[in-house]
């Protein structure tokens, strides 16, 4: 059975010029053509969605999420104190959330023991609706490390071997890995975690079962080492320098990182969602009112070294760090509004969320495009986004797999 979708503009997710008056064809959930102008003859009859004025463009994909985590300010330690059992029902009903905005897939970067991989199988399996979800399992971090409590923890070469290793059975889609500290209490966000040859290891070991390797880096001497190791992807590529949370730019560091070719996800949400939330409310506390003050300097300096990788030459792709503080699992559209502050156009956030986005955590096969034969993952906009990103959130349609769940 087919299914057209008509509009007034189609943008496919790989940065080519958007298709004026689109149709839209989609056959056995796999979209089947891109057409321009009338609806042909021999499709006439056949049930179609038309939205006069509107955007067609692929599915969003977040390349970075905490599915185990609600968003709502709840700190880390409190949120994995829960059972595997709420933390699985957490994590289904964030996969809800972001498939309502749009967001038709999600990478999740790390959970408690097997809950995202248990509702990746339920999704699969057809027993709900939510956004595709590719998952790593545990995130990888040294005894005592950034995240500790999701059961990642490993040391030495062969214990982090072991570790890809019990990932991979786990049935990990990608191996994530703790290169520096992080937000849990009593970890270095400023130094490296692992040492050199740890973190060549869990590449080697990801790269011998044909799986890609993420690194989580938010200082300068983590990110040189992760390019030194190999890794695909880098996450934040911060550059903390001392306990105070003080960044210093390398230029030194980012020409590495952009001679490396190694694509990294920004988060830059994360901040923006913080001050949403805090200018949001009516009134603060002393205590709530210094957050403030320290997350502007934080959010302000983190898109200041955006725009200075951007313009090194390093590529980006979008994702939100969404249940992280503050940050919602619909929030994708704000991560692209930051990243065009930062230097992006409209159409190169788009592709970073769409076609970019896939083939950067390897699912370019599957979506990420409006491709014949990949999945009819869609989303339709009721205004032109390359005019504003807001247009993002005026959500029309949503298709997912060739099935339309929102119109």
């Amino acid at each position: 059975m087919k299914t057209l979708i008509k509009a007034a503009q189609l943008i496919d997710g790989t940065g080519a010029a958007p298709v004026q008056d689109p149709v839209l064809v989609v056959s056995g959930g796999k979209v089947e053509a891109v057409l321009s102008g009338p609806v042909p003859a021999e499709l006439s009859g056949t049930e179609t969605h038309d939205y006069p004025g509107a955007t067609i463009l692929p599915g969003l994909i977040d390349t970075h999420v905490h599915l185990n985590l609600p968003g709502d300010g709840t700190i880390l330690e409190d949120a994995v104190r829960e059972t595997e059992g709420v933390l699985v029902a957490t994590s289904a009903l964030a996969t809800v959330k972001a498939l309502k905005a749009g967001i038709t897939t999600l990478r999740d970067l790390g959970a408690k023991g097997r809950t995202a991989i248990d509702v990746r199988r339920a999704l699969q399996l057809g027993h709900g609706e939510g956004a595709r979800v590719v998952a790593c399992g545990q995130a990888i971090t040294i005894t005592g490390g950034h995240v500790w409590y999701l059961g990642g923890e490993a040391d030495g070469v062969d214990g982090v071997r072991k570790k890809v290793r019990e990932m991979i059975k786990l049935g990990a889609d990608f191996i994530k890995v703790m290169a520096s500290g992080g937000g849990t209490v009593g970890t270095q966000s400023w130094n490296p975690a692992f040492s050199q040859e740890e973190l060549n290891a869990m590449v080697d070991e990801a790269h011998h079962f044909d799986r890609k390797a993420t690194a989580h880096c938010l200082c300068a001497r983590s990110i040189e080492m992760a390019i030194e190791a190999g890794f695909d992807q880098l996450e934040h590529a911060g550059f903390i320098s001392d306990r105070t949370g003080r960044q210093v730019y390398e230029p030194a560091v980012a020409e590495k990182l952009a001679k490396s070719g190694i694509p990294v996800t920004g988060t830059l949400a994360v901040g923006g969602a913080v001050l949403r939330e805090l200018r949001g409310r009516p009134s603060l506390t002393e205590t709530e009112a210094a957050f403030l003050v320290r997350w502007e300097k934080s959010a302000a300096q983190n898109l200041y070294q955006f725009r200075q990788l951007r313009e090194a030459g390093v590529s980006f792709v979008a994702g939100t760090d969404a249940g992280w503080r503050f940050t919602r699992f619909d929030d994708l559209p704000l991560e692209m509004e930051l990243m065009q502050e930062g230097g992006m156009t409209a159409m190169e956030t788009i592709v970073s969320a769409t076609g970019y986005a896939a083939k950067v955590i390897d699912i370019e096969t599957q979506t990420g495009s409006l491709t014949p034969g990949l999945a009819a993952d869609v989303l339709v906009v009721g205004a032109d986004p390359l005019s504003h990103l807001a247009a993002l959130r005026d959500v029309r349609l949503v298709m997912q797999g060739g099935k339309v769940l929102t119109a």
